[in-house]
C-alpha cells in the first residue's frame, strides 16, 4: 500500500507501519450536527469540514447532515453551508471540492423531543450507507446546550442511532461516535451526572469532548519542543524554573453573549479546561510513546498531583470589566453590557496559583489567569527560570536585566521566544534582555491548520489523543471547585479598567512572593 513500508521487529513478523509523513485521509463516514444553524456550526465546523474536503482528508462519499426546526429542504440548507463556506473557509473555494461535499449534504427538520424526526434520521442515515457507501460509521455533533444533552443521547439510544451494527462477513466493523462541545458541567458533580449520562449511550472509547485548544498546531508543538530536543529537557525542572505562567487574554467583551456568560464566569469557561490542560501538558512527564492512552496518562498524573496554593484569599484573583478604552474605542462595562443583571456577580478575569507536587515541579508556582478587556488577545504559557545564583557585573551592568524565559505563543502570532541576556554594543558593558523568535509564518510555507480542522478530522480517524477523557474533566473540576466556592462566599468581584491587566488584587497575588505578570 501507498505510504506504508514493512518492518521487522525483533521477535515479531513482519509488519506495516504507515509513513507519518504522510496524511491521514478519514474512511467512509458522514457527519450529523445537531444545533446546525448556531455561530460555532456556521463559523467553525461547517467551514472546517470544506477545508477537509479542500486538502483531500474526507472520502468521496462523505456526507453532512444538518439537524435544526428550521424547514430546510436538502438543497436550501447546501446554501447555508455555501455562505458560511464562502465567508470563513481558511482553504481557496474551488467549485469542483464543493460539488462534490453538496452531493452529500442532508437536512432533518425537528425539534430534539420529535420521535418522529429522529425516526426520518435514522432513515437518512441508513439511504446515505447505501447511496454513498457511508458504511454505518456515523458521528454525531452536539453543537448545543448541555441542557439538551438528555433528550438527544435518549433519542440516539432509543432508535438505535448510538449503536454500530454487527460486522457482515469480510466487511470492517462499522462506528458510532459522540462529539461534546464544553462546558464539561459547571463543578464536579454535574461534571460526573453528565458522564454517566453520556457513557449510559455512548462507550467512553467512543466520546470526544471538545477542546479547541487542544487543537492549535502550537499547543502540539509544545510535545516536539520538550520530547523530540534535548535542549530543553535537562533545565524543565524545579532546579532552574522560577515559575510558569499560563494567561489566555481577550481584548473582547461580552456584549450579546450575556445568555451563556452570565453565571458561568471566566474560571469556569476557561481555566477548568484550556488552561489546565496547558497546565498538564507543560508539567507532564515523557510519554512511553504518543498513542493516546499513554498520553492521557500522564496527563491524569499531572492533574492528580496539582494543587491549590491557600490561603485563597491571598492566591486567587477575580475580576470583572468596567468601563474603559479598548484601543482608541471608548466601551462600556460589564454590567452596562445588553442582558446582564446590574448586579451580576460573574467575574470575567479569574486567576489562581497551583502547585504540582512531583519531583519534577515541587515548590515551583504555576500562575494561570483569564480576561475579558484586557490589554491585548493573547494565549501563551512563560516558563520563568531562576535568576543566575552568581552574575560577576556591577548592579548597574545589569540593573535592565530580567529573568530568562521560555515562551510559547499559542495565539495570535503562533511561535515561541526565548528572552536572554546579552552585552549591549558599544565601549561599556552593560547586560539588556533581547529575544529570539521561532515564527510558524516564517519557518513554514504551509500555515497551521484551524483547529476545529484537525479535531474534526481526528474525530472520524477514531484518533483520541487530543481529547479529555472522563477523569481528566473530573480532576479539573476538584482543583477548580474551592475556589468557586470561596468566590461564593465573598463579595463582588473588583472592578478593573477595560484595556488594562485586570485587577490590582492579581498584581498583589504575585508581588507577594516577589514576582510579576508578564506583559505580553
Amino acid at each position: 500500500m501507498a505510504g506504508q513500508k514493512k518492518t521487522a521487529a525483533p521477535g515479531n513478523p513482519l509488519r506495516e507501519e504507515r509513513d507519518k509523513r504522510l496524511p491521514r485521509i478519514a474512511g467512509p463516514c458522514s457527519m450529523v450536527i445537531f444545533g446546525v444553524t448556531g455561530d460555532l456550526s456556521r463559523k467553525k465546523l461547517m467551514p472546517a469540514i470544506y477545508d477537509l474536503a479542500n486538502r483531500g482528508l474526507l472520502p468521496p462519499g462523505f456526507a453532512l447532515v444538518g439537524f435544526a426546526r428550521r424547514d430546510y429542504a436538502d438543497e436550501d440548507f447546501a446554501q447555508v453551508v455555501l455562505q458560511a463556506v464562502k465567508e470563513h473557509a481558511r482553504t481557496p473555494f474551488r467549485q469542483e471540492v464543493w460539488d462534490q461535499l453538496a452531493e452529500g449534504i442532508r437536512f432533518v427538520q425537528g425539534t430534539f423531543d420529535d420521535d418522529a424526526a429522529f425516526g426520518t434520521l435514522a432513515q437518512t442515515l441508513k439511504k446515505l450507507d447505501a447511496e454513498r457507501g457511508t458504511g454505518g460509521n456515523h458521528a454525531f455533533y452536539l453543537s448545543i446546550p448541555p441542557n439538551a444533552f438528555p433528550v438527544v443521547l435518549e433519542q440516539l439510544s432509543r432508535t438505535g442511532l448510538a449503536k454500530a451494527s454487527d460486522a457482515a462477513p469480510g466487511k470492517p466493523q462499522s462506528w458510532r461516535r459522540v462529539v461534546i462541545e464544553k462546558p464539561f458541567g459547571h463543578d464536579l458533580e454535574s461534571a460526573q451526572e453528565l458522564n454517566a449520562l453520556v457513557n449510559r449511550v455512548f462507550p467512553e472509547e467512543t466520546v470526544f469532548r471538545i477542546d479547541h485548544y487542544l487543537g492549535k498546531e502550537t499547543v502540539q508543538n509544545l510535545l516536539a519542543l520538550r520530547f523530540a530536543n534535548e535542549l530543553f529537557e535537562p533545565i524543565w525542572n524545579a532546579n532552574f524554573v522560577d515559575h510558569v505562567q499560563i494567561t489566555m487574554a481577550e481584548d473582547i467583551g461580552l456584549g450579546g453573549r450575556a445568555g451563556y456568560y452570565d453565571g458561568i464566569g471566566a474560571a469556569r469557561d476557561v481555566i477548568q479546561n484550556h488552561l489546565l490542560q496547558l497546565l498538564a501538558l507543560t508539567a507532564m512527564e515523557d510519554p512511553v510513546n504518543f498513542q493516546p492512552r499513554q498520553l492521557q496518562i500522564e496527563k491524569i498524573k499531572v492533574l492528580s498531583a496539582t494543587k491549590l496554593v491557600e490561603p485563597l484569599e491571598e492566591t486567587t484573583a477575580r475580576g470583572q470589566y468596567a468601563a474603559g478604552w479598548q484601543g482608541s474605542e471608548r466601551v462600556v462595562g460589564l454590567l452596562e453590557e445588553e442582558g446582564f443583571d446590574p448586579h451580576s456577580r460573574t467575574e470575567t478575569y479569574a486567576a489562581i496559583t497551583l502547585n504540582v507536587d512531583t519531583r519534577r515541579w515541587a515548590g515551583v508556582p504555576f500562575y494561570l489567569r483569564t480576561g475579558k478587556r484586557l490589554g491585548r488577545r493573547v494565549t501563551e504559557i512563560a516558563v520563568m527560570f531562576k535568576r543566575a545564583p552568581h552574575l560577576p557585573f556591577d548592579q548597574t551592568m545589569t540593573e535592565e536585566l530580567g529573568q530568562n524565559a521560555l515562551v510559547i505563543r499559542v495565539q495570535p502570532d503562533e511561535g515561541i521566544t526565548m528572552r536572554f541576556g546579552s552585552k549591549v554594543p558599544g565601549s561599556s558593558m552593560e547586560v539588556r534582555d533581547v529575544n529570539m523568535d521561532f515564527s510558524y509564518g516564517e519557518s513554514f510555507t504551509e500555515s497551521s491548520p484551524e483547529a476545529y480542522e484537525r479535531l474534526i478530522l481526528d474525530v472520524l480517524l477514531g484518533e483520541p489523543s487530543l481529547f479529555p477523557v472522563n477523569e481528566e474533566v473530573e480532576l479539573a473540576w476538584r482543583i477548580l471547585d474551592p475556589v468557586l466556592d470561596h468566590w461564593a462566599e465573598g463579595g463582588k468581584p473588583e472592578s478593573y479598567e477595560s484595556g488594562t491587566w485586570g485587577p490590582a488584587s492579581a498584581d498583589e497575588m504575585l508581588a507577594r512572593t516577589g514576582r510579576e505578570w508578564r506583559r505580553p
